[in-house]
């Protein structure tokens, strides 16, 4: 990775989000910055993908900032339910929705449904750009396999996490330690490719 890339900016607002990516690229020297530190708005998500939406929320932060950004949209993936809320998981309940309003709708979308029917999978696709103009921005994936609990466990986490049963670890993603959460989690898969390539740059 070129050296003079040291500041960041997280294309987010979201404190959970960044204490887990500052989390992991503090090994690389770079220093991540919230949005909010540069006065960078909310763009409208008007992708119809996760890889859509991560990198219109990329560019916007680059763009007003300066600097690279990184942005990621990660969302649930409910099988019983068509793969929703998919895109819209952070406002499944509505605009102003609150983690809390999120969750009590998934569990009346899927009250009735038999638990080896709760498939589910978290999504996280993460980008890098470099400068609002560039052609390849590093795209990194991850998913994470569980099922959806009937109600919620644990209060570590954020969004889904006390409704997303990891069968690995017996236990609610919202019960897991945060270190071992951001090793198996569908943004600590992302981060870790998007760690190993930035280090080849």
């Amino acid at each position: 990775m070129s050296t003079e890339i040291q500041q960041v900016v997280l294309a987010s607002n979201n404190r959970g989000k960044l204490n887990e990516l500052q989390h992991r690229l503090g090994g690389l020297g770079i220093k991540l910055l919230p949005q909010s530190q540069f006065a960078i708005d909310s763009v409208a998500e008007t992708g119809l993908s996760f890889v859509e939406n991560a990198i219109i929320k990329a560019r916007h932060a680059c763009k007003i900032s300066g600097l690279p950004a990184i942005a990621d949209d990660s969302g649930l993936e409910v099988d019983a339910l068509l793969g929703a809320p998919g895109i819209y998981s952070a406002r499944f309940a509505g605009e102003e929705a609150t983690d809390a309003d999120n969750n009590q709708k998934l569990l009346a979308k899927l009250q009735g449904t038999p638990s080896e029917q709760r498939s589910a999978r978290f999504r996280c696709l993460l980008v890098y750009m470099r400068h609002a103009d560039d052609p390849t921005p590093l795209i990194c994936q991850g998913s994470w396999e569980g099922f959806i609990l009937e109600e919620p466990r644990g209060d570590n986490g954020f969004g889904y996490d006390p409704l997303f049963f990891v069968p690995s670890e017996h236990c609610a993603s919202a019960e897991l330690p945060a270190d071992l959460k951001n090793r198996l989690s569908h943004r600590g898969q992302a981060m870790k490719e998007l760690m190993q390539r930035l280090k080849l740059k």
